[in-house]
């Protein structure tokens, strides 16, 4: 299936387990634990691959994903990273100048993602009490600072929440300016998208209901004189056939009980205050024959995983025709992952990668060796044309 006309070039980035991975979700069992060693192997195996990015996660069981990104850019070629930029947890001078230092550090390979935070335990934690949407206004002054900070402005700027006077940066980032990605669902979250931010992030929901949050972001945007893009957060299944597909998925939810699912969904439900967050456990309410939630698309993730819930599932044709309607409604960026990643970065770059003209040709250097794979002669005849 071709890209619908007039859509944007399709950009397809991976992610890096800074919290562990594994082969099951709710189990101790085959888990790989947060070590770099780890992600550097999936870094590297995805650099290779030609994922042109990877999203570092931010959380309280997550490594630091400045200090991460900081080591991976080192062993990487051309990976980008995409790391948390976390208003209200840090100040924005001081963002400012780790975001010049990373960015010249990797030769302007570093992309920011906005999180304002969407569990009050956890902002806690941090020693952040506001309220949902007074969060989203502390965080128009922290990127209206920054902003002008990283583009070499000289800042003065007395607000609610920040005063700078004859704020600047010496050093500037290697890009004119490193762009900004935010996923917020609530009327704050997109009136700050509209004002400030370069690409809109959702999590996998329904096409109908990401088209009518698109719509919305992008109206508001247009009432500014100002344009998004945008970009969707989802799990990938692929397999050669559709049965191997709904197999694995079952499979990776095999060992999640009842007392789990529950316990995540009033975390979900109670104790968060994030309107993505309640939007994509309402698609399936903690039921396991609500999964299906849309064709190809299943919430299983969700039943016990925050933020990102829901995964296609299927062959490679089918799963590409779901991205072609992404595409369609206006996502050009996917930010995909997979249990295990490193293995699933490999099953992604192979079974989609060629049906929606991305990737590399691994393959290409050894087009005239007879091997196992080959089952052919094409080097001895080369030879024998040669002689």
């Amino acid at each position: 299936m071709t890209a619908p006309e007039g859509a944007a070039p399709l950009d397809f980035f991976w992610f890096i387990p800074t919290h562990g991975d594994g082969s099951y979700l709710g189990t101790e069992k085959q888990q790989r634990p947060p070590e770099f060693g780890y992600f550097k192997e999936v870094a590297q195996a995805v650099d290779r691959l030609g994922f042109p990015g990877v999203l570092l996660p931010t959380g309280q069981n997550c490594e630091d994903s400045w200090i991460t990104a900081t080591g991976l850019a080192a062993l990487t070629e051309k990976l980008k990273f995409l790391v948390a930029l976390r208003p209200g947890v840090t100040l924005p001078t001081f963002a400012a100048r780790q975001t010049a230092a990373l960015d010249r550090l990797s030769n302007g390979r570093l992309l920011l993602n906005v999180v304002v935070g969407g569990n009050p335990t956890e902002l806690a934690g941090d020693g952040v009490f506001l309220p949902h949407d007074e969060r989203y206004a502390q965080a128009h002054e922290f990127l209206t600072i920054w902003r002008g900070l990283v583009s070499g402005e000289r800042v003065n700027f007395d607000g609610r929440y920040y005063r700078v006077e004859n704020g600047r940066l010496d050093l500037l980032p290697h890009q004119e300016r490193p762009p900004l990605y935010f996923g917020g669902s609530s009327d704050a979250g997109q009136e700050l998208a509209a004002d400030l931010v370069d690409m809109y992030l959702t999590w996998g929901e329904p096409p109908r209901q990401v088209a009518e949050k698109i719509a919305a972001a992008r109206a508001r945007a247009a009432a500014r004189g100002r344009t998004l893009r945008f970009g969707i957060r989802l799990h990938f299944i692929v397999r050669e056939t559709e049965d191997e597909a709904w197999r694995a998925a079952e499979r990776l939810i095999s060992h999640v009980t009842d007392a789990q699912v529950e316990n995540a969904q009033v975390r979900f439900l109670k104790e968060m205050d994030s309107v993505g967050q309640r939007r994509m456990a309402e698609l399936h309410g903690g039921r396991r024959d609500k999964l299906v939630v849309s064709p190809n698309l299943w919430a299983g993730v969700g039943l016990v995983r925050g933020g990102a819930g829901t995964a296609l599932v299927g062959t490679p044709q089918q799963i590409v025709e779901r991205v072609r309607e992404y595409q369609a409604i206006g996502i050009d960026t996917i930010i995909g992952s997979g249990y295990p990643h490193l293995e699933e970065a490999y099953r992604v770059a192979e079974l989609l990668f060629p049906l929606l003209g991305l990737g590399t040709s691994r393959l290409r250097a050894h087009r005239d060796i007879a091997n196992e794979f080959t089952v052919g002669f094409h080097g001895a005849a080369r030879l024998q044309a040669a002689s």
